[in-house]
């Protein structure tokens, strides 16, 4: 499968929910789409990450944009992220990682010299039609939200 690219429709997906429901991509047609994709649940910087988006959902809400977290996390995982810090939106559950890899967000990673598989932080902007418009690979947390948000309104 090749890598979704700017400019181009992404493929329907559907992935299982924190809330235990299979949500699929094409079900958003009509609004913006804003994916996530971040590496572990209840790791500091992703707390920081979700929570920012926690805080800007309502905005994103008013730019026609619903915001969906993704990560290799079981749903069960993600159900407790979502209680312990009141996320207003899905968790997705790509625990095979297929839907990482049609973004080009799982990759090969380095850590005090241990080379691992893992997510890169990334953000996807899909507007109201599908089709890729913006992306922000490798994410610093600070600030981020702020500049999906803007890029987000109309």
């Amino acid at each position: 499968m090749s890598q979704v690219q700017i400019g181009q429709p992404v493929p329907d997906f559907e992935l299982p929910s924190s809330d235990g429901t299979l949500v699929r991509f094409s079900q958003f047609r009509g609004r913006k789409v804003v994916l996530y994709f971040y590496p572990k649940d209840m790791t500091p910087t992703c707390t920081q990450e979700s929570c920012d988006f926690r805080d800007a959902n309502a905005s994103f809400g008013e730019a026609n944009a619903v915001v969906l977290g993704i990560s290799p996390d079981p749903v069960q995982s993600h159900a407790k992220f979502i209680a312990k810090h009141h996320l207003p939106f899905p968790l997705l559950a790509d625990t095979d990682h297929k839907v990482a890899k049609m973004f080009g967000v799982w990759q090969e990673k380095k850590t005090f010299g241990k080379t691992y598989m893992g997510i890169v932080r990334s953000t996807f902007l899909i507007d109201e039609q599908g089709v890729l418009a913006k992306e922000w690979r490798n994410v610093k947390v600070k600030g981020h939200v702020e500049e999906v948000l803007a890029a987000a309104r109309p």
